[in-house]
């Protein structure tokens, strides 16, 4: 065995050691009621890697029942995650747990649902999973270490293959692949090209896939360390045009001029970009969802848009205004929730905000208006403006920068004085009622449109000054 196995072996067996109470216990409980169980798939991966997490997945050849009862008494809580699926969950100290039964899984030709049915050992479950990296086996309680596919040359190798033939692989579950793109993306491996042929060959039988399984694989195809490894191959094999055609839409032939830069090419390093602003513009944040959709999708109004006016200059009017409604419709048909829609649509939508301040100066007025629209997404706002500059003119790049430090040092010296996120008029409703003896109606929708107006303008005024303004629209009413 080469160095780099048993490098990865020894860390492998440190990994477990950290688990092994738990494991150990649960192997004893199945062999004492005579059942196999072993640790597969994922956490042996990644023992193997020297990442393993909290959440551990096992297989045996015990049903569901047969598994809830014995475990009952040693684990602290069981639920069922899909019993008719075969799986059983549990926790026990901070370890989640999900054993299975063993099992095979296919899609019948038109079946947006896998047909289950259950396996009879440990090589047959192990032989219907994805990838021969998570075709790995740890039997219990013996820590005896099963590869029946050369999982660990692969890891050693960082290459995703199939156990089987690729085009049986993606027969079975046709998610997997994407899931193919999403462990390149997570892993920063790389996919065999027999993957690669039947992807591309076999990319239509994605449609047979709910929409929900879909969405959730994109999610962390983009909230891995590298998207761009996903994102290329999906679109090198066409799945992206069954996906989400408006990325792909982006590879614009470059007008023979060469007046405007390549959009989806700067929409992969917008994101790139947003990812390292994710680490190093405070507030740091974790692994944003919101913000990786919104950098990646912000510029897909530009297809639509493009013009080639007198001079040959090409524009973009009104892109972000046409992107943010195609963003609606696409996540809509993804089955993301409504809050996830109307935070990345109003990214986009605002994207190019500041730049049409950038070269001036930020009054009080401007600021108001720009934290309003922006509201609980302002903080996004902020790194996406940022990553949003691709330009390789160090000394533009540096100047469009320092006047984003500006933008925020003036949204912190106006927030000194006002409540920026709560911004309303200086009369409210009722009030507005009662000073123009008005009942519910379009009029005082409005009057308070215009007071809150002013508000935006003015800033907060006292009683009698915003009273006044309220009358003098009155006035002008009449």
């Amino acid at each position: 065995m080469g160095d780099e196995k048993t490098a990865k072996l020894a860390a492998g067996v440190r990994e477990l050691l950290r688990v092994s109470p738990v494991i150990s216990k649960l192997g004893q409980l199945f062999q004492e009621n005579g059942f196999e169980l072993a640790l597969v798939g994922g956490p042996v991966r990644d023992a193997l890697l020297g990442r393993l997490g909290n959440d551990l997945d096992f297989t045996t050849d015990a049903t569901p029942e047969q598994i809830t009862k014995t475990i009952s008494g040693y684990v602290d809580a069981t639920w069922d995650i899909g019993a008719r699926f075969g799986t059983i969950g549990a926790s026990k100290d901070d370890l989640k747990l999900e054993i299975t039964t063993y099992r095979a899984e296919a899609y019948e030709a038109s079946s947006r649902k896998p047909e289950v049915v259950y396996g009879k050992s440990l090589a047959d479950d192990l032989g219907r999973r994805d990838f021969s990296i998570n075709a790995m086996a740890v039997k219990l309680p013996e820590l005896e270490f099963v590869d029946l596919y050369d999982g660990l040359t692969d890891l050693e190798n960082k290459t995703i293959r199939t156990p089987s033939t690729a085009e049986s692989s993606f027969n079975d579950d046709p998610l997997r692949m994407l899931r193919a793109a999403r462990f390149a993306s997570q892993l920063n491996f790389a996919v065999a090209p027999e993957i690669v042929v039947a992807m591309k060959d076999m990319k239509e039988r994605i449609n047979i896939v709910s929409k929900e399984r879909v969405r959730d694989e994109i999610d962390k195809l983009i909230l891995a360390d590298k998207p761009r490894l996903g994102l290329t191959l999906l679109i090198e094999t066409g799945l992206m045009d069954l996906i989400m055609p408006e990325v792909p839409a982006m590879q614009l032939e470059a007008d023979e001029h060469l007046k405007h830069k390549n959009i989806y090419e700067h929409s992969l390093v917008v994101l790139e970009q947003a990812i390292e602003l994710e680490k190093t513009h405070e507030p740091q944040i974790a692994p944003d969802l919101i913000l990786r959709l919104a950098a990646l999708l912000h510029d897909i109004g530009k297809p639509k848009t493009r013009k080639f006016e007198d001079g040959n200059r090409v524009t973009f009017h009104h892109h972000e205004v046409v992107g943010a409604k195609m963003v609606k419709k696409r996540l809509k048909e993804l089955r993301y929730s409504n809050e996830v829609i109307d935070q990345v649509s109003l990214l986009v939508e605002l994207h190019l905000r500041f730049h049409g301040f950038s070269g001036g100066e930020w009054t009080d007025s401007a600021i108001r208006r720009y934290v309003t629209d922006a509201g609980e997404e302002l903080l996004r706002l902020h790194k996406l403006t940022r990553a949003d500059c691709t330009t390789r003119n160090k000394k533009k790049a540096d100047a469009l920068q320092a006047s984003y430090d500006q933008l925020e040092k003036r949204i912190a010296e106006v927030a000194e004085h006002e409540e920026l996120k709560a911004i309303r008029p200086d009369l409210d409703g009722t009030e507005i009622m009662e000073l123009l003896n008005l009942k519910p109606g379009r009029l005082v929708g409005e009057a308070y449109k215009h007071m809150l107006e002013i508000r935006m303008e003015q800033g907060p005024l006292d009683k009698e000054d915003a009273i006044k303004e309220l009358m003098k629209w009155w006035q002008s009413k009449s």
